[in-house]
């Protein structure tokens, strides 16, 4: 078993190759597949696992027309498990947060939906993705936008300082999921919205089930269950939790919908 310490520097050495990968060149297909290889989890060679291309993981999952308004640098770095800005269903003049932005992505798309008279944060631990999301903003032209060094469990960013947070297949990473309800809930202004993606477990998998189906840096092991997830945000104080499955990822795990609301 591995310690917290051990898994988080596990996800930030998983995460920053990606990003050397992207910034290089790569496609998406091939820093999923170097992924894959790298988590070490059931990906390579079960056939009932995420694969490339079946739209399960990555840049399939977001609509081309959206897809071609980003750098090609910033789609290539793509590992979610969703696209947490239309999940999110932003409004002109919304202040976004997302959390663990990667190359940029899901910050950019919340940038064009918000307009110029909102804003995006991303934040991000791992030095080399925020390298590669400035640099995406600076190709796009993107001025509403800020990309902060900080962990989901401790959010750089003032209390009721946005009105939504997205997150797309990070949440499941964290060590601490029940901090980051809390900074979540933190974060957000009164009546103010969760709109993320993550993989979630069907509520009969156990701890050590979810294990068995890939490894914690390979967004499996670490998992909430779907009641698990809907306690930790009522845990937080969030009201009107949802969590919608909407693919498999592999069985009995699930890329999902979550949703919740802070009171106003």
């Amino acid at each position: 078993m591995s310690t917290d310490e051990e898994l988080v520097e596990q996800v930030r050495q998983r995460y920053a190759a990606a990003a050397v990968s992207a910034g290089s060149g790569a496609t998406n297909a091939s820093i999923l597949d170097l992924a894959d290889a790298g988590a070490g989890d059931c990906c390579s060679g079960d056939s009932s696992a995420p694969t490339v291309g079946d739209a399960r993981f990555g840049a399939d999952l977001y609509d081309p027309q959206a897809a071609g308004d980003v750098p090609a640098e910033a789609l290539a770095a793509s590992l979610g498990c969703g696209n947490p800005t239309a999940v999110a269903a932003l409004h002109p003049g919304e202040r976004v947060l997302d959390l663990g932005s990667g190359g940029g992505i899901d910050v950019l798309l919340s940038a064009r939906r918000v307009g110029e008279t909102g804003f995006a944060y991303g934040v991000d631990m791992t030095d080399e993705m925020l390298d590669l999301a400035r640099a995406n903003a600076e190709k796009a032209g993107a001025r509403n936008v800020e990309f902060l060094r900080g962990t989901i469990e401790d959010v750089p960013l003032p209390d009721g300082s946005v009105d939504v947070v997205i997150s797309n297949c990070v949440i499941n990473l964290s060590v601490d999921k029940p901090k980051v309800m809390a900074e979540m809930f933190r974060v957000l202004t009164p009546g103010g919205r969760v709109g993320v993606s993550d993989v979630v477990a069907e509520d009969h998998l156990s701890v050590a089930e979810r294990a068995e189906r890939g490894s914690h840096v390979g967004c499996i092991a670490g998992a909430l269950s779907r009641s698990e997830y809907l306690a930790a945000l009522t845990a937080a104080g969030f009201v009107d939790a949802e969590v919608e499955f909407t693919h498999e990822a592999v069985p009995g795990m699930h890329g999902a919908i979550v949703r919740a609301t802070k009171p106003a």
